[in-house]
């Protein structure tokens, strides 16, 4: 049994992994990688299951009401937030014991190349130029809705000013840009690193405080003058009750596995994730101010 495991019989048979999102997608792909590197840790293997449908929701709810025994766990991000304040469900993050947040990746507004706005900060005067002609793609109660609510606050963009565009998912919105029938759509490393080489798309910006070294040409809001940031936080949630014993030898085996030097340049290169492990008090303080923040910016949103 390796260091992570021996403390305890735990784990002494494969753990299960849900991921309520569709497989080969950006959540899928980055718990993939770093579960395969946390299993060398458990001693035992970490088996994704993709479990798809209602906003995420089934698969969420599947774990929470899983037996806590540590054998079966959640890979889930603002999601689990976000449908409790939509009112999709009547639980959030407080309905399960967190393990540990892995990585962030942090979004950026995009547009099609030949678009007259050349990066973020230009887009107030683009609507203002053009009122109620403006076209953001979303999905409803998506992370990306909420991030258009934030930029606008954080720009003193009025949202009456600009028209909103549902679709279903990711690749209905990358059609659409395709094909100019929206203006702007929100897109990161994790999805769509290879549409920024080839020019199908242009990145106007990334909202962190810092350039991606992957990305070193993408300017970040804070240099564009917007106060603000935005990234999908990824983590390990267990149902609750689980003994902390469990959690804390999973927290340790996927901290582990986050310290190898391959995976974090395949997360931070080729994903745009960056590692930022955290865990018991302070990510449970992190969610606490992350469901706040997400709230306050639904006061801006029709449901």
């Amino acid at each position: 049994m390796t260091s992570a495991a021996s403390a305890s019989d735990y784990p002494s048979k494969d753990i299960r992994m849900v991921i309520p999102y569709g497989a080969g997608g950006p959540t899928d792909i980055i718990f993939r990688q770093i579960a395969r590197e946390a299993e060398k840790e458990l001693g035992v293997s970490v088996v994704p299951v993709n479990m798809t449908g209602a906003g995420a929701t089934i698969g969420s709810r599947h774990v929470m009401q899983a037996t806590p025994d540590g054998y079966t766990i959640l890979g889930g991000h603002d999601n689990i937030a976000l449908s409790k304040i939509a009112g999709m469900v009547d639980y959030s993050y407080d309905a399960f014991d967190p393990v540990a947040r892995l990585t962030q990746t942090f979004n950026m507004p995009t547009t099609y190349p030949d678009h007259p706005v050349q990066d973020a900060s230009e887009i107030a005067q683009y609507i203002a130029d053009n009122p109620g002609e403006v076209r953001f793609s979303m999905i409803p109660t998506s992370t990306d809705h909420f991030f258009w609510v934030q930029m606008f606050e954080a720009m003193d963009i009025d949202m009456n000013d600009v028209r909103m565009i549902g679709y279903a998912d990711t690749s209905e919105q990358m059609a659409a840009l395709a094909a100019k029938e929206i203006d702007f759509t929100i897109t990161n490393p994790a999805c769509c690193s290879a549409f920024y080489e080839d020019g199908t798309m242009r990145a106007l910006g990334i909202a962190h405080s810092e350039r991606l070294d992957s990305l070193g040409e993408i300017p970040t809001f804070h240099e564009l003058g917007i106060e603000m940031e935005s990234a999908t936080s990824r983590g390990i949630f267990a149902p609750k009750g689980t003994p902390q014993e469990h959690i804390d030898i999973l927290a340790s085996a996927f901290e582990n596995a986050l310290e190898n030097e391959e995976l974090q340049q395949r997360l931070i290169n080729d994903l745009g994730s960056v590692p930022l492990f955290l865990e018991g008090q302070a990510y449970r303080d992190f969610l606490t101010e992350n469901e706040a923040t997400l709230t306050q910016a639904a006061e801006n949103i029709e449901f």
